[in-house]
């Protein structure tokens, strides 16, 4: 992986978005290229069909991954099968349009094969939310939210939709069957999440086989007619749901449920450190530079979140004090978390400020980019059986395939947790200019493998996620000293995450000192710590990609404001930021550098 990610750096500065002509022989390998990346993806996405659905590519939502011992080794083999053809194909004789999906694949494809040795999954495009066979559930994910989600998410407007719906519900039984085969395996292998972090679990499990069928998340659909659906047809469907469901979907929940509760759960080691794993050092450090794309060592990443949380609070003693709060910082970050004025009563109200909110930065965005995307994106609250679980908010990614647009989920689970001052940076974050607009602009690229809208580098989308928080004044928000310490607070969170997650995966850090950096250094709540803290339990590295990122683009955007001096366009940099898609930031960098050239330039 290191040695690929610094082929990609030597290379991009000459791959450019142009499509000069090409020899006859180049004309071919490129042929030979696209064929391949199409092929492969179609069948990447045949092995996954949670994932197609997701995405929007056709044919695959009545069935679920197959985990058996045989669909495993069976990915594993094609993950081989399909290194082994790219590699057959010549680099060399690629023009150079083409050498940087040669080079993207070829490096997705080598980091999968690296993590196979630590349980990970072969999916070579799964960047952002790791999923590893050996532990394969977490309060985090799983198939006990991943099947309740894809069963939403895929189409639902047809008698036919309505049809494949049914087929994937009568297909569910057996794929819990080979996730508790899984989970029984893992306890062979002493290989589990820490006890600590999976509380919830069980009781996330059980929500999603209430007495009543239509109450469980799994029949979400057949709750949501589209109008003027046939009624005959409607009633024919939702019992034959409802029979699924009853016959043979809730007892297979309620036996996973049963054997986690009293088996699993009971078993999962003590310790939090990803380094009490087998192998686990090595697994820590593959997975920081998976997620990082950088080689930066985890006492590196620790030393730089130490001196963030520092400049950080000195921004947030500045806010503080504009205030004229007579008290400590404490008693700051007290009152912001007590006094009723920062919160709302009803968690109806609390979604319609998270699309106010929206609303206000929509007509903004165009003073920054010059392309926007084309699919929308609505407001949307987390499912009441995974909320107390989750985060305040995440993206769920539309898609233009299929017609379903963006999700910006926000949580109305303990409106007491949901303070009113982080609301504005936490929507720039996860819907506009954040992952929204980043993610659908990928989505929308042309004449690109299928692969480049999709992937998704988490230093990249969660670092320009980041950064989109720092352009909330550009948008018409943080006009009050609160929401503004909200910004800072959010961007402090991400700074902590640097130094708890590598002080828990490498130093030997308890989860009560983790949680009390947060307390000694955020305005945030209780229950968001305390979610936080064991996500990255059960995620080693996923939370440094964050401010990793954040940092590599704004040294980026100060550069270009230094070198172009009053040349400097703010739309045009970010549109090339975005231009390509998500890319490790070890080749963000000399892309940008490149353009950089060409402004100078002009």
């Amino acid at each position: 992986m290191i040695r690929m990610l610094m082929l990609l750096t030597m290379t991009v500065a000459c791959t450019t978005l142009a499509f000069p002509l090409l020899t006859f022989g180049q004309a071919k390998d490129s042929q030979k290229l696209r064929a391949f990346l199409d092929t492969d993806w179609r069948r990447w996405m045949e092995e996954y069909p949670e994932h197609a659905t997701h995405v929007g590519f056709p044919g695959q939502d009545d069935r679920w991954t197959d985990d058996s011992p045989a669909g495993i080794d069976r990915r594993k083999k094609h993950l081989a099968d399909s290194l082994a053809t790219l590699k057959g194909i010549h680099r060399g004789d690629l023009p150079a349009s083409e050498q940087l999906n040669f080079d993207l694949y070829l490096e997705l494809l080598e980091t999968a094969s690296e993590g196979l040795q630590f349980g990970d999954d072969p999916f070579p495009f799964r960047n952002v939310v790791p999923r590893n066979l050996w532990m394969p559930i977490n309060q985090m994910g799983g198939l006990q939210q991943e099947a309740a989600d894809t069963l939403a998410m895929q189409p639902h407007q047809t008698v036919a939709d309505y049809e494949i719906i049914l087929k994937r519900l009568t297909a569910l039984p057996a794929a819990v069957g080979q996730q508790l085969a899984l989970l029984q395996d893992s306890l062979k292998r002493g290989y589990t999440p820490p006890k600590i972090a999976l509380r919830d679990l069980p009781k996330q499990i059980a929500d999603l086989t209430p007495a009543d069928a239509l109450a469980s998340p799994l029949l979400q659909a057949f709750t949501a007619f589209p109008p003027n659906f046939p009624e005959t047809d409607r009633a024919r469907l939702t019992e034959k749901a409802k029979s699924i469901y009853a016959a043979s979907v809730a007892p297979a929940f309620r036996r996973l449920h049963d054997y986690v509760a009293t088996t699993y759960l009971p078993a999962c080691r003590e310790n939090i450190a990803a380094t009490a794993l087998p192998n686990g050092a090595a697994a820590y450090a593959f997975h920081v530079r998976w997620q990082t794309t950088t080689t930066l060592t985890p006492q590196q990443i620790h030393e730089t979140g130490l001196a963030e949380v520092k400049r950080i609070r000195a921004e947030m003693d500045k806010v503080v004090a504009s205030t004229k709060f007579q008290g400590s910082f404490h008693d700051f970050t007290e009152f912001l978390r007590t006094d009723a004025r920062f919160y709302y009563d009803k968690p109806d109200d609390l979604v319609n400020g998270y699309r106010i909110i929206a609303k206000r930065i929509d007509p903004g965005l165009a003073h920054l980019f010059g392309k926007l995307p084309r699919l929308p994106y609505g407001v949307c609250a987390i499912p009441d059986f995974k909320a107390p679980s989750q985060t305040t908010a995440y993206y769920q990614g539309g898609s233009p395939q299929a017609g379903r647009p963006g999700c910006y989920f926000v949580n109305t689970y303990n409106l007491r947790a949901r303070p009113k001052w982080e609301m504005e940076a936490l929507s720039l974050h996860e819907a506009v200019p954040g992952h929204h607009l980043q993610i659908s602009l990928a989505q929308e690229m042309e004449n690109t493998p299928e692969f480049r809208k999709h992937v998704g580098y988490s230093a990249f989308v969660e670092g320009w996620a980041l950064y989109s928080e720092g352009l909330g004044e550009d948008v018409g928000l943080y006009t009050d000293p609160y929401s503004k310490f909200g910004q800072l607070s959010y961007e402090m969170w991400r700074a902590v995450r640097l130094v708890v997650d590598t002080g828990m995966h490498s130093m030997g850090w308890t989860r009560e000192q983790a949680i009390q950096v947060f307390k000694d250094n955020t305005g945030k709540t209780d229950q968001d710590i305390t979610v936080e803290v064991d996500r990255y339990i059960v995620w080693p590295g996923q939370a440094l990609a964050y401010k990793l990122g954040q940092l590599k683009i704004r040294e980026l955007r100060a550069e270009a404001e230094r070198r172009l001096a009053a040349k400097f366009n703010i739309r045009a940099l970010h549109d090339a930021v975005l231009e390509q898609g998500a890319v490790p930031l070890s080749l963000l960098e000399p892309h940008i550098k490149h353009w950089l050239d060409s402004q100078a330039k002009d």
